[in-house]
């Protein structure tokens, strides 16, 4: 009877990158893929680095590339004249720290500058080898304004685009600017990490539109990040991070857009076990600080508002197989949170210093969190149309420090652990604020939100099911009308146990994993529903001596979209082992020939074994990489 357990990984030696380990330790033996020459490459008895390095067929060159891709809704756009910039061409290849920068200048091609119709950014990017996937930050004049990341390469080589609505940030760039693309990848030979990103960014105007769907635009955007950051303006996560803000005095309307991720040893962070059962199970087997995390922002240290974070994996989370070609969703344009904060504006309209603070925080007695989480943000104001300062006061205040939380749990017997985490967090803040030295606002601002992760480790912590959710509604109101409103569910379940099938061994992954989210962020953004379910399941296999034998992946995904001003759009694709199986595309926004119609059908090449071939991937927790065999 073979006794199978968990290996290693050791942590991510560089910072910013979407994978929480850039290399993995596997102990006994080497991880290959289906084009290794195995009868050249032995088992050796010392700890090797899991790098996949493969031999290719000479003909790969020719063989055309995996066409990978998020499912989302274009962004819409009006039938006027549109003009298109390249911003930005770079190849990210040993580039921690070493950002792309270009200068920015507003385009006076499409029409009076800052009155664009919309602004579209393109992330097109392309690679060829083994790497892993990487954060991809980009801001303009310190401010993120795009948080995504890359698919991994294969051999045969990747392409994808990914495409992004920015007219929120018209005032932005309505001005002169330096703009930051930040992809921090590794390259190292004795890794077997060779995948250079080769990345083209482009933005194209659209000048004005008669008839056109037209929503206000913020005045002013104020970065909120780190001030001493050499190439992105990222907060790294514990401790909280700072920005000193100095707002104009006639401030109107105020919303903080909050951009948050979890990295290294929290990227899988919704697996981190309570505390209080972290020694109830076998060393390494996951990380402790519990699976709850809070996104909170404070305003001169009192809570404004808080965001219980959406769970994205990256294309070599958990089972890379799972994302070769349909990515999870938020893998390349992540989520972000919006909070009024509006109720503060007699104080912040003061013209002196506050201090705004972003952190994250978990549901354990001291809040604690590992390392590490970035988080960015930035306030979009609207002025008020005089000059006179705006003032008011916060008429009632009913907000905890952190969300309310309770841990419950068993140990069997037998060594299995069920344990369970639930939170809820209430925010209730009323405001009255006066803007032209006459106009009243009374502000509402409130917030209920609930989560609960269940864990169970059995059969000796070789079976890991997580089962999450995450829900709640946000809603503001000024004089009584609904200018921001945030109701989202985002269900998250998953599978994760080994397998022996014949003399092979290894292990198996489920996820069934929901974004739905009714969503107006503000009153710069118009309101839209997003619901897309996503289930993959794939297995990667080894035999008795370390060799990888079998890896497949199968991935269903239902997307649907609607907006306030009527843009639809649906989709439900499938893929199996590397391969677009169906593909049903409708909605308004849907255009035959497209970008976005078709991708992923050239699929991957003629003798490739199941969807194994040349990838590197991260499963949670500090051993879940890899399996040892010990007869």
């Amino acid at each position: 009877m073979l006794r199978v357990s968990f290996l290693g990984l050791i942590l991510c030696l560089a910072t910013k990158c979407a994978s929480s380990q850039p290399f993995q330790k596997v102990a006994a033996s080497k991880v290959l893929s289906s084009n290794d020459d195995i009868g050249a490459i032995k088992p050796s008895p010392q700890v090797v680095w899991l790098a996949h390095e493969s031999v290719y067929p000479n003909n790969v060159a020719q063989t055309a590339p995996l066409v990978d891709f998020q499912v989302q809704q274009p962004p819409a756009t009006p039938p006027t004249q549109a003009c298109e910039h390249v911003l930005m061409t770079h190849s990210f290849a040993n580039s921690y720290g070493q950002p792309g920068v270009a200068t920015y200048t507003p385009p006076a091609d499409c029409g009076p500058i800052g009155d664009w119709a919309a602004i579209s950014l393109n992330f097109t990017c392309t690679s060829q080898g083994v790497q892993y996937d990487r954060l991809a930050i980009l801001s303009l004049s310190s401010t993120e304004i795009w948080r995504s990341s890359t698919a991994e390469p294969t051999s045969y080589g990747i392409i994808f685009t990914a495409l992004k609505d920015v007219t929120r940030y018209s005032a932005l760039f309505a001005q002169p600017g330096e703009l930051v693309f930040d992809i921090g990848n590794l390259l190292s030979e004795d890794l077997g990490l060779t995948g250079v990103y080769n990345a083209t960014l482009t933005a194209t105007f659209y000048a004005p539109a008669l008839g056109w769907p037209k929503t206000q635009k913020a005045d002013q955007i104020i970065p909120l990040g780190n001030p001493g950051a050499t190439s992105d303006p990222l907060f790294s996560v514990p401790p909280g991070g700072n920005t000193t803000v100095t707002l104009p005095r006639n401030v109107a309307q105020a919303y903080v857009e909050i951009f948050a991720s979890g990295n290294s040893e929290e990227e899988f962070w919704y697996t981190n076990v309570a505390d209080q059962y972290y020694n109830s199970l076998p060393a390494d087997t996951t990380y402790q600080d519990g699976p709850f995390r809070e996104v909170r922002l404070l305003i001169d240290g009192v809570v404004a508002g808080a965001a219980f974070p959406y769970p994205v994996v990256f294309t070599g989370g958990i089972l890379p197989t799972l994302w070769r070609p349909i990515s999870a969703y938020g893998s390349f344009d992540q989520p972000t949170y919006y909070i009024d904060i509006t109720p503060f504006l007699g104080t912040l309209s003061d013209g002196q210093e506050h201090v705004f603070t972003l952190d994250v925080v978990s549901a354990e007695t001291d809040h604690a969190i590992n390392g590490n989480w970035y988080l960015s943000g930035n306030i979009q104001l609207q002025l008020a149309s005089s000059n006179i300062p705006t003032t008011g006061k916060i008429l009632n205040y009913n907000v905890a420090p952190y969300a309310q939380p309770s841990v419950s749990g068993v140990v069997a017997p037998n060594g299995d652990v069920n344990v369970t985490v639930k939170a809820s967090r209430y925010v209730e803040i009323t405001a009255e604020i006066i803007t032209n030295g006459y106009l009243a606002n009374v502000v509402t601002w409130t917030q209920s939100l609930e989560y609960t992760n269940f864990q169970a480790y059995l059969d000796d912590v070789t079976v890991e099911l997580v089962d999450q959710t995450s829900s709640g509604t946000s809603r503001s109101t000024h004089n009584g009308v609904q200018v921001l409103y945030d109701g989202f569910n985002y269900p998250f379940y998953m599978d994760y146990y080994l397998v022996t099938i014949g003399n092979d061994s290894g292990w198996y992954a489920s996820i069934d994993h929901s974004y739905d989210r009714a969503f107006l962020p503000s009153p710069l953004i118009p309101e839209s529903t997003i619901s897309t379910h996503q289930y993959g399941a794939g297995v990667y296999l080894y035999d008795s001596d370390g060799y990888f034998t079998y890896a497949n992946g199968t991935t269903t995904e239902d997307f649907s979209y609607s907006s306030s001003i009527g843009d639809t759009y649906t989709r439900a694709v499938t893929a199996v082992n590397s391969n677009i199986t169906s593909d049903q595309i409708g909605g308004s926004l849907a255009n035959t020939g497209s970008w976005w119609t078709g991708w992923g059908v050239f699929g991957a090449p003629a003798g490739t074994r199941g969807a194994g071939t040349s990838y590197v991937g991260r499963t949670f927790g500090p051993v879940k990489l890899g399996v040892h065999i010990d007869k």
